[in-house]
């Protein structure tokens, strides 16, 4: 390193120094020092104040219908006249049953920004604040653990401001609904036998933990554990897994009638495409099933 190179690198901070003290020859040691530590605090504030912007939870508020109509006029149209106006009042499914696959959808497909809505809508439609907690560890198995984590970070914030408390939630633990062993040793038997090989973990905690403990959650009716998982499936576009889940809900007490309406709910929250591929399962399962 030459020595012209060496002097301009030691010499740029004390230059700037310098230059600061020649325009004020008569400040005192101290009144550099208090300077200097106003420049620190106030730097210390603004990184703080940025922090606390990371740190606090924002979510996307959906926009109101009038925005929509800012946007488009026709979508606000639909929105207002054939989601809500049509849709959410035919009867061959109740509002809670609407709000649970509405939920259901959003959740599986991470879609926080009607949440809040729904979240909202579904406790003024009777769904208890126990069973969306309930709905969310579901959907932690059947959407992935981040999306139940982004729906429970949502819930909270609703939950708090309905004043809904740790006393109206299920425990982390406790006793189970009933299991028919049969089926469940059928079902166990045919998954080691199909996969047992290739991911014994997936079979392993298929068994003990799926089928064994958070299907047996008392917080949580066997018909609406389906209703939810057949809603996550078509939503997340995983039709190979339709046809059972479809036959258990139906075995759970949710009627032909009730599932057809399902799947046409979920053409709107859902798109289109995801239930088309499912209509071919759907029909098959229904043209199967003994009529009773």
């Amino acid at each position: 390193m030459s020595s012209t190179t060496s002097k301009s690198q030691s010499s740029h901070v004390p230059l700037e120094a310098g230059a600061f003290l020649k325009k004020a020859p008569k400040m005192t040691i101290l009144t550099v020092v208090l300077a200097s530590a106003s420049l620190m605090l106030g730097a210390c504030a603004q990184t703080t104040k940025a922090t606390d912007m990371q740190t606090t939870r924002t979510f996307p508020i959906a926009p109101t219908l009038e925005e929509l109509r800012a946007v488009s006029p026709g979508f606000e149209r639909y929105t207002t006249d054939t989601l809500l106006g049509d849709l959410w009042k035919r009867p061959d499914l109740p509002p809670r049953d609407r709000s649970i696959v509405t939920l259901s959808t959003l959740i599986a497909r991470n879609q926080a920004i009607e949440l809040p809505y729904h979240l909202n809508l579904a406790l003024d439609n009777g769904v208890k604040p126990g069973e969306i907690s309930e709905i969310i560890i579901h959907l932690a198995f059947y959407s992935g653990w981040a999306n139940a984590t982004s729906a429970a970070a949502v819930a909270k914030d609703v939950f708090q401001r309905r004043g809904i408390g740790a006393d109206q939630l299920p425990p982390a633990s406790g006793g189970r609904l009933p299991l028919n062993e049969t089926t469940e040793a059928q079902r166990a038997s045919q998954v080691s036998a199909n996969f047992g090989s290739v991911a014994p973990g997936v079979v392993q905690y298929t068994t003990d933990v799926l089928f064994r403990d958070v299907w047996l959650r008392p917080g949580l009716a066997p018909r609406d554990r389906s209703l939810v998982t057949v809603s996550s499936l078509i939503a997340s576009g995983q039709v190979a897994q339709v046809a059972y889940h479809l036959n258990r809900a139906m075995d759970n007490g949710l009627t032909q009638a009730q599932a057809s309406e399902v799947l046409t709910h979920l053409a709107f929250y859902a798109g289109w495409p995801n239930v088309f591929s499912a209509l071919p399962v759907a029909k098959e399962v229904f043209a199967n099933r003994p009529s009773r």
